[in-house]
């Protein structure tokens, strides 16, 4: 198989951590034919097009030379096996644009994963609210007056933005309420952007878990990322500490119940993020994690993911 990777620019990779890479080496070692593009490479002219390379791995890499070049070539997308869409955010209009765009490609014939639909349709945070039932208190809004009294009924509470990444922007706020106002503030650029709010889980001192769901099936071991030097975020981009783990009881009853629905809409990869036995973001860009879970428990999990791709193309 032709397997094209939309994802940021292959100089960026840190090839120690990037769950892409896993991708690619597992896919190459599996034969098939590896393609990267950005996303700025992407073209409409009729057909939905890009100007890709396709590139070999090596198997001496090091973080200066992990790959060689074996062509550049203008195709479109339906022409590749697969097209794997794994550009990190913003979900910014770029990003919806991306999925526009790659929407059209499906149109005329091509296979891409996620779906762009579905990509589109789940905000990271947002999406939870369709699963009241595993999830903690939460609130969006850009309205000062709600969020002070969901303040006031919970006490200690998280804020942060619909659109971040990494743990970018996100903020406690304890029953003292000290710096509030500010907070909500510059969130909510003067309460003309939402933003989500939720109970504080105590839990995420033992980890912000990230639950991987690959083509309907449960990857049995969970990510813990822990909050580090007094740190309220777990995230990785942030210092958290990654401890793989096989999943609680309350673990795999978050994902089986969730693996079907989101796999049934064209999500191939989903990693669900668990604090305690709530979900508190269902990500569906460019989850990670894949090199720490099988470096920590040899869970072959890139491997996972290009046998289930392999079934979802033909």
């Amino acid at each position: 198989m032709h397997l094209l990777f939309i994802a940021d620019p292959l100089t960026q990779f840190k090839i120690h951590k990037e769950t892409t890479y896993a991708m690619m080496r597992a896919a190459q070692s599996r034969g098939h034919h590896i393609w990267a593009c950005t996303s700025s490479q992407m073209y409409s002219n009729a057909m939905i097009g890009t100007t890709a390379q396709q590139i070999k791995l090596l198997d001496s890499a090091t973080q200066a030379h992990w790959f060689d070049v074996v062509e550049t070539s203008t195709k479109a997308l339906k022409e590749f096996d697969a097209v794997i869409m794994r550009k990190d955010p913003p979900f910014d209009v770029n990003y919806v644009t991306d999925t526009w765009l790659l929407d059209a490609a499906v149109r005329q014939g091509a296979v891409v994963f996620n779906a762009p639909t579905a990509i589109r349709n789940h905000s990271e945070k947002v999406s939870i609210l369709e699963f009241p039932e595993f999830t903690a208190p939460t609130l969006i809004t850009s309205d000062k007056s709600l969020i002070n009294e969901f303040h006031q009924t919970h006490k200690d509470i998280i804020l942060k933005p619909l659109d971040g990444m990494g743990g970018a922007g996100v903020f406690r706020v304890t029953e003292q309420g000290m710096n509030l106002g500010s907070v909500i503030e510059v969130l909510t650029q003067k309460s003309t952007r939402p933003i989500m709010i939720q109970k504080f889980l105590p839990a995420i001192s033992e980890g912000d878990k990230r639950i991987l769901l690959i083509g309907g099936q449960v990857v049995p071991y969970a990510l813990a990322r822990i909050p580090q030097n007094g740190e309220v975020r777990g995230n990785m981009a942030v210092g958290g500490k990654a401890v793989a783990q096989p999943l609680s009881e309350r673990d795999w009853q978050l994902a089986n119940a969730l693996a079907p629905v989101l796999w049934s809409r064209g999500i191939l990869l989903t990693g669900l993020d668990v604090i305690g036995d709530c979900i508190t973001e269902i990500n569906v860009t460019s989850p990670t994690g894949f090199q720490e879970v099988f470096n920590q428990t040899g869970f072959d999990v890139a491997g996972l993911f290009i046998e289930m791709l392999e079934h979802a193309s033909n």
